[in-house]
């Protein structure tokens, strides 16, 4: 590939034809200013000659000389049949950067500020590798080469009328499919129109609470939860009270006193915990948000994991009354890179939120979204999710044993979470963040578990995934890992 260069090549110095001056010279400056301060890079492949002559309105001998003096001072090579590439054998220099004067912006909103707060960006580091990073399914399961196949199909038939705008809740096929998925897995039975296609499930809490929340409006999470969720609702500055979990999940008594406008909780397979909100306790939270008069937000981000064999109804099937946004997720089941999530929403907040969809991502790609319809239509949805079901248990009891065996009570392995993520509790005194930034900068993705808790005694672990990587890799960075604590402490 090579790029159109004419806004680098200084259109003054080529100008300058008429008055007698070396044009090729010129050329050669400019592109050679452009290599050395690193605006074209190696690889980069410039244009043929008889291409840029003509996009600068000169002779294609002109061009040759300019190129053969980057060739011969090389910044440049000539492969036979191919081209001429950019090659960096130089030290770079550096373009003076000039100072912006204070106050030549306009300030950021309060919105702005208060996401730019609340999200951490300077603390947030990225993790290194994959295991055992939570919430990661197989990712070397998948059936790439049947995805690749569906999407090429897509391509091949696709009619022009159908490059144009798409429906910002989503293509009707999709809808339809993830309707009857819903009826089969999760014993939801609602209205196709009632569906809207998103990301994944933070984007659709994140247009749910700008749709619902105004500064200061009463929040009610679980303590511990999601950081994403309870990092959106702080910077849209809303009072955020934690109730805490217990063996029966939220404990709704603790905030019988407020007035919420808006309840976030994961009932089927509680984050990070894995416990499972009870039947009464279920009644009781669907009971109290009618009292209330407020909406309940069902994240069911891992139902599949969590509910294979002994499956629990999701509060969004008991509910008379139209208060439960259910939100799930394809990016746990598929992989994560898909981005493709939805939620089941209420009439009564079906039209503000496609509105607010309309006016921000628009809608999500089509073809994502045909390729997918297509995977579930062909049942390869089915029988990826009951291949994925089988390996997370073989590698669960691979990565529980090693566990056990390498740590000897070092670190207590919680075995009991039924979904993506396993907790490990630390013994007194040792933070588990200093841990979790030990590990990652050998290569070993944890979270540190005092990161999910916002109020009262924040508990020391380590989240861990154990399903991302095969048996080979569990059993090596497991071993690793072991080693690595123990420098840990002795450091």
């Amino acid at each position: 590939m090579h790029f159109n260069i004419k806004n680098i090549v200084n259109k003054t110095d080529l100008s300058a034809q008429n008055s007698g001056q070396n044009i090729y010279l010129n050329l050669y400056s400019s592109i050679k200013k452009a290599i050395v301060t690193g605006v074209l890079k190696e690889p980069m492949k410039l244009p043929p000659s008889r291409v840029l002559a003509k996009d600068l309105g000169i002779s294609r001998s002109t061009v040759m000389k300019a190129y053969d003096l980057l060739i011969l001072e090389k910044h440049l090579k000539s492969v036979t049949g191919s081209g001429y590439y950019i090659i960096e054998n130089h030290k770079q220099e550096t373009l003076p950067i000039h100072k912006i004067a204070q106050g030549s912006y306009p300030k950021l909103s309060k919105r702005g500020k208060s996401f730019m707060k609340g999200v951490q960006l300077k603390t947030k580091k990225l993790q290194n590798g994959i295991a055992f990073r939570p919430g990661l399914p197989p990712l070397d399961i998948f059936p790439v080469r049947q995805w690749q196949n569906l999407k090429n199909e897509y391509w091949r038939t696709i009619r022009y009328s159908e490059l144009s705008y798409s429906s910002p809740t989503g293509i009707q096929s999709l809808k339809e499919n993830i309707a009857n998925y819903l009826k089969t897995y999760r014993n939801i039975h609602c209205n196709i129109d009632q569906i809207i296609i998103t990301t994944g499930s933070l984007h659709s809490l994140y247009l749910v609470s700008n749709a619902l929340l105004n500064a200061n409006d009463e929040v009610v999470i679980e303590n511990p939860t999601y950081p994403y969720a309870y990092r959106l609702f702080k910077s849209l500055n809303a009072s955020i009270h934690s109730v805490n979990v217990d063996n029966q999940g939220m404990c709704i008594d603790d905030a019988t006193c407020l007035k919420p406008k808006l309840i976030y909780t994961t009932p089927s397979n509680q984050h990070p915990t894995g416990i499972k909100m009870s039947s009464k306790r279920r009644g009781d939270l669907l009971k109290w948000a009618s009292q209330k008069n407020c909406f309940i937000v069902e994240d069911d981000y891992d139902h599949e994991f969590s509910n294979w064999e002994n499956p629990v109804p999701p509060l969004y099937s008991q509910d008379k009354q139209q208060r439960v946004i259910y939100l799930g997720s394809f990016n746990k089941i598929l992989h994560p890179s898909i981005r493709l999530g939805y939620m089941v929403v209420p009439n009564y907040l079906l039209e503000v939120l496609t509105v607010m969809f309309e006016y921000s991502n628009r809608f999500v790609p089509p073809s994502l979204q045909k390729t997918l319809s297509t995977f579930i239509e062909k049942d390869y949805l089915n029988r990826h999710l009951r291949n994925t079901i089988k390996i997370s248990a073989e590698r669960k009891k691979i990565f529980s044993t090693n566990f056990v065996e390498h740590f000897d009570n070092q670190i207590i392995l919680d075995s009991n979470n039924k979904g993506l993520n396993l907790i490990g509790h630390l013994k007194k005194g040792i933070d588990d963040q200093k841990l979790a930034e030990y590990l990652n900068n050998i290569g070993v993705s944890t979270y540190p578990l005092s990161n999910y808790f916002h109020e009262g005694i924040k508990k020391k672990g380590l989240v861990m995934g154990y399903c991302s990587v095969n048996e080979r890799r569990i059993k090596d960075t497991i071993h690793k890992m072991a080693k690595e604590y123990k420098n840990f402490l002795n450091a």
